[in-house]
């Protein structure tokens, strides 16, 4: 089903369902039979839309105008939980395994650059001096690499954390349209954890560097590709529109980013707790590391199950063709 083509076909019903909603209380006896007719066809609308794409943003406008159309005609509580249960368990899974094609390629050729950048420094010590004095190398190995993470106290490092990564990422969701800038970004973030690590490797600290990074750092680095995976995916959708047109396709793959960019601020947030809870905790390196490898293999695991949620709309897409 073509999505865009279904909003055009209705958008005219929900916006009437919300202007009537809007009106609540003063509705004569037409307009309250119009309001239930609405209310009852924006819900079927809703499970054709939950059913077809994983599309957040008009799933919670129609959750929302369902909700509050059921509170209006029916005399329901306009507020659920099962909307944001629903975002959590179906929607923002199913958005990272639709758009996996794009952030798991962003996120091979990352950690190969790093991989490339760290290598090249601490096999050349001229390159290594370069890019640093001696005493700015003794401060980072012997003080300042370690010391960042317990510099401040957990509750606001965590936040302070959250807000910067939370930064990073809404760059690379926002600037997406225009993909260079995405770019630019990432490869920033990359090639500065690969200096981080090839000058600490060439100091014999790789052990060091791998208990502080490792726990929050898989996470934190993974939300970085799908942001990034994610904006370059909403550029492109303006560059190769298919057979929308460009307009529409981008609108598209707005709504999609917006949905993404809503749960990554979740899985930022558990990311920000790891860096300021447990890297600089005094658990053995195995258990912190352990506990990053851990959030990672359960982020991957929500991935799979948006694998499964979008296979079982297909199949239900197919049933009803």
């Amino acid at each position: 089903m073509d999505v865009d083509a279904y909003t055009d076909a209705h958008r005219a019903e929900w916006d009437r369902l919300e202007a009537l909603l809007r009106g609540r209380g003063r509705w004569s006896a037409d307009e309250a039979d119009e309001a239930l007719d609405l209310y009852r066809r924006t819900a079927t609308h809703l499970s054709v839309v939950r059913s077809s794409s994983p599309d957040p943003a008009l799933v919670s406008r129609l959750s929302s105008l369902v909700a509050r159309g059921r509170s209006a005609v029916l005399g329901t509580t306009p507020w659920s939980w099962g909307v944001v249960r629903r975002f959590v368990v179906e929607e923002f899974p199913a958005a990272l395994a639709a758009s996996a094609r794009w952030w798991v390629p962003t996120a091979v050729l990352s950690v190969l650059l790093m991989v490339v950048v760290g290598w090249w420094i601490a096999a050349s010590p001229d390159v290594a001096a370069a890019i640093a004095t001696p005493e700015e190398t003794r401060r980072l190995v012997d003080e300042e690499f370690a010391s960042y993470y317990s510099s401040n106290p957990a509750a606001s490092f965590a936040a302070r954390v959250w807000t910067n990564n939370a930064l990073v990422a809404a760059t690379c969701l926002i600037s997406g349209v225009l993909v260079l800038p995405v770019l630019w970004v990432l490869a920033q973030n990359v090639v500065n954890v690969g200096i981080s690590a090839g000058i600490l490797t060439a100091n014999d600290r790789l052990g060091l560097f791998l208990g502080l990074i490792t726990p929050h750092g898989l996470l934190e680095l993974t939300a970085v590709f799908v942001a990034a995976g994610a904006g370059l995916k909403l550029g492109w959708s303006w560059i190769d529109p298919g057979p929308l047109t460009r307009a529409r396709s981008l609108a598209r793959q707005a709504r999609i980013t917006v949905g993404i960019a809503l749960g990554l601020v979740g899985v930022l947030l558990v990311s920000g707790i790891i860096e300021a809870f447990v890297t600089p905790s005094g658990l053995p390196t195995w258990a912190r590391i352990g506990i990053g490898v851990v959030a990672e293999l359960l982020f991957l695991a929500y991935v799979l199950h948006g694998r499964r949620v979008l296979r079982t709309r297909a199949e239900v897409l197919d049933a009803g063709a």
